[in-house]
């Protein structure tokens, strides 16, 4: 591919990723790997190359721009090497025209601004967009953090994470002996960090309600094998997976259970008022993702927002009954929103006086019932995090 032809390839690129965040639908990463799966005469260099100014282009527009050639415009008019790419020679995008839409560049959408937590200064913001490194957790039921370091010789332990190692961003380890031995998972420190907030005990009942694929109870189930774990969700796809994760990494103590919108609590039923602990990583606004997801900035609205925060309530509603008196609820959400966090965990104290938040935690920082630790703080993915206990 010409160097022409790579931006082109960029704009039908960010022509479908823009599409899909309107629709919610694929992530871009996957988006980009779908394009060259049916583009096999693509070299490395070419897939690099387009892949760069794919994520260039979305990290660049705030706001959702009108197409892909606006995306690419916006990059652009701040490089005059790109811009003169547009030439319309061969496989290369028809020259730039005056007038034309470039997207503004900016860090966030204007309206968001204002919802981030007033720890997450606008001092902050570019480590929001930053690209994250790859974190690993080490399965410490099978091995140990000292004895996995030497298998990845560019690696170095993650300061918060007592079982996380961290390496650059474009490793991959999807066929390295350790991760095909179930010896690691791929999982964000702050992410590790949640297992370590519910302090499970052996012979402790822990659902995990919102389970997802799964890395909260594998993480959970190496650090306590003895335990009984209920991974619990309501999407079938996420959920299959993580059967075939726990064989690998050899969590015999995790069971899964699909549940049914609005059927949840009667799904339930036969575990309330038994549950030692109850966590919810619950569906949030991803805006402490945005390292590795920066088009997030542009599926997210007010309106779904909205629903968010209100699905957010309705399951700290959904588990207090699980909770056996004494039990611990952990609330977590990967966002930076004070909507999501430090006044979703108000609200429910508010809504249940049986429920007492406690500053447990000696990670990240304060922020009302819960700590929030952010990329540009903490090095991790942005999570706010809060433990409470049930009278």
């Amino acid at each position: 591919m010409t160097p022409g032809a790579r931006v082109q390839a960029a704009i039908e690129i960010l022509d479908t990723v823009i599409a899909s965040a309107r629709d919610n639908g694929p992530p871009a990463d996957a988006i980009v790997r779908q394009y060259f799966r049916e583009r096999r005469y693509a070299g490395s260099k070419d897939r690099r190359a387009v892949r760069e100014h794919v994520f260039a282009a979305i990290r660049h527009c705030g706001e959702m721009p009108e197409n892909g050639r606006a995306a690419m415009l916006g990059l652009a008019k701040e490089d005059a090497p790109l811009a003169g790419l547009f030439d319309g020679q061969g496989h290369a995008p028809a020259p730039i025209e005056a007038g034309e839409t470039a997207c503004e560049g900016r860090l966030l959408p204007t309206w968001l601004e204002n919802e981030l937590h007033p720890l997450v200064s606008s001092d902050e913001w570019p480590a929001l967009l930053a690209r994250a490194p790859l974190d690993l957790r080490v399965n410490i039921a099978r091995t140990t953090r000292d004895a996995v370091l030497p298998s990845f010789p560019d690696s170095k332990p993650t300061m918060l994470a007592p079982h996380g190692i961290r390496l650059d961003t474009d490793t991959r380890i999807d066929q390295h002996p350790a991760y095909r031995d179930g010896l690691v998972e791929v999982q964000d420190e702050a992410s590790q960090l949640v297992a370590h907030a519910c302090d499970p005990r052996d012979g402790a009942l822990i659902v995990d309600l919102c389970a997802g694929a799964g890395g909260k109870s594998l993480a959970l189930a190496a650090l306590t094998p003895d335990a009984r774990i209920v991974a619990a969700d309501i999407s079938r796809a996420r959920l299959s997976q993580l059967p075939p994760r726990a064989e690998r990494a050899g969590a015999t103590n995790i069971e899964t259970r699909l549940l049914d919108t609005p059927r949840e609590a009667e799904m339930l039923a036969d575990l309330n008022g038994q549950a030692d602990i109850v966590l919810i990583d619950a569906p949030c606004s991803g805006s402490g993702t945005w390292r590795r997801n920066p088009e997030g900035r542009w599926r997210l609205t007010p309106e779904r927002l909205d629903r968010l925060v209100e699905t957010q309530s309705r399951l700290i509603d959904l588990a207090l009954p699980l909770l056996k008196p004494g039990g611990k609820l952990v609330y977590v959400v990967c966002s930076l929103l004070s909507a999501e966090g430090e006044a979703q965990a108000s609200a429910a104290a508010s809504r249940h006086s049986g429920l007492a938040w406690q500053d447990s935690l000696d990670f990240g920082r304060k922020a009302g019932a819960g700590r929030l630790l952010t990329p540009a703080h903490d090095g991790t993915d942005g999570f706010f995090i809060a433990t409470g206990v049930k009278s």
